[in-house]
């Protein structure tokens, strides 16, 4: 028989679980994020439905299964592999006629779990006659027509008018997250950084004006005027605008300016956030940024100001006491002067140090050195920008990745 397809709306609504397994830790947060009123019964649960316990997210019956657990009940999920446990669960909805999905038995339960995938508004729920196999693979090809753009999941009309800033990480246009990617696909206007993953761009559609911020011929203040302005222009000629920014539009990105000059003109504005370079460059290479016994803080830094500039912000002798470790970005240029201020200041020459080009990328190149002689071997090694110096023994912990 083919199952009658339909949206529950349990918010408030209570679900019984049964069973503290895998099963039940799968389903739990879609339940969790409707909205329903969670009922847990199981003798025991796995480290994840606790911390949702802990949370107060739903409530916890430590024991086996009993009649009155179905009392209230709008939904039942039996999340178990004991048939005899399952088929008892089952007596006892059908008898109160609450829909019962069974993990056990599929074709002994009255409702079924669909396979779905998620795109803001937009949700896909795939049956395919019981087959999960197939239910999957079929949510999985809408789910990337989705986020690719193939088919529109976006509401445009809600999103005239509206600036959205998007980090597309350190590079790789992989690591540009499902939000990103769904919103790049409705933009009208996208205005990218250099820094920005290039391949998103083949993606887009072939009417969207495209702005390429790194080409705006002024200075650094009067280029970013000119990008804010781009933004409020747009958006208030009721464009959906996109600033693709590499990395996280918050971690020296100008974000925050940015989202200033669109609030200052009522354009309403919303953030993605992206996989930052600092620690997806260093991880790309095989370096950790903490490593139990070898460092238990990380710091990130701005090194496009030289240590003895006048405007820079960073303490680079409080730096050079710390013992975790140091990750510099936009510092390649000013790498003689930072290392130099760091031993001056404590750190130990042979304090080990990698320079990362272009992470992420096919172009990524790590070198490999000591604080005293950093400099130098990046300049033999003729790296460019962009890169992120590791400084600590966490570039030592691992195996190289990369060469």
């Amino acid at each position: 028989m083919n199952p009658y397809p339909l949206g529950l709306r349990l918010d408030g609504r209570r679900v019984l679980v049964v069973g503290g397994g895998t099963v039940a830790t799968r389903r739990v947060p879609a339940l969790l994020d409707a909205g329903a009123d969670v009922v847990l019964v199981s003798p025991h649960i796995t480290p994840a439905l606790r911390a949702h316990v802990d949370a107060g997210r739903l409530t916890w019956r430590a024991r086996r299964f009993e009649p009155a657990d179905a009392d209230d009940a709008w939904l039942v999920h039996v999340a178990v592999n004991d048939p005899e446990a399952g088929r008892a669960i089952s007596e006892v909805t059908e008898a109160r006629r609450i829909f019962t999905v069974r993990a056990d038995d599929r074709h002994a339960a009255t409702a079924w779990t669909p396979a779905v995938t998620r795109h803001g508004p937009v949700t896909v729920a795939v049956l395919a006659g019981g087959d999960p196999i197939r239910a999957v693979a079929v949510r999985d090809a809408i789910g990337e027509q989705l986020s690719t753009g193939g088919l529109d999941g976006t509401d445009r009309e809600t999103m005239r008018g509206t600036v959205a800033l998007v980090g597309s990480g350190p590079g790789d246009p992989e690591l540009l997250t499902v939000r990103g990617r769904r919103l790049l696909a409705a933009a009208d206007v996208v205005v990218v950084d250099r820094l920005a993953a290039g391949l998103l761009l083949d993606e887009l559609r072939p009417e969207v004006e495209l702005f390429d911020a790194s080409k705006i011929p002024y200075g650094p203040s009067a280029a970013q005027e000119e990008i804010n302005r781009v933004l409020v222009e747009r958006a208030k000629a009721g464009g959906f605008v996109v600033r693709l920014k590499g990395g996280d539009p918050f971690v020296f990105g100008r974000g925050g300016e940015e989202l200033l000059a669109c609030a200052s003109a009522g354009v309403p504005i919303l953030v993605v956030p992206g996989v930052t370079s600092a620690i997806a460059v260093p991880s790309a290479a095989g370096i950790p940024v903490t490593h139990r016994g070898l460092a238990h803080e990380f710091t990130v830094v701005s090194g496009h100001l030289s240590p003895d500039h006048p405007d820079s912000l960073v303490d680079w002798p409080a730096l050079a006491r710390l013992r975790g470790t140091i990750c510099v970005l936009m510092g390649l240029k000013n790498l003689p002067a930072i290392a130099a201020v760091l031993q001056e200041h404590g750190r130990a020459p042979d304090t080990p140090v990698a320079v990362v080009q272009e992470g992420t990328t096919r172009a990524q190149r790590t070198v490999r050195a000591t604080l005293s002689t950093a400099a130098d071997a990046a300049k033999e090694a003729a790296l460019r920008p962009p890169a992120v110096i590791v400084i600590g023994a966490v570039v030592s912990a691992l195996p190289p990745l990369d060469t």
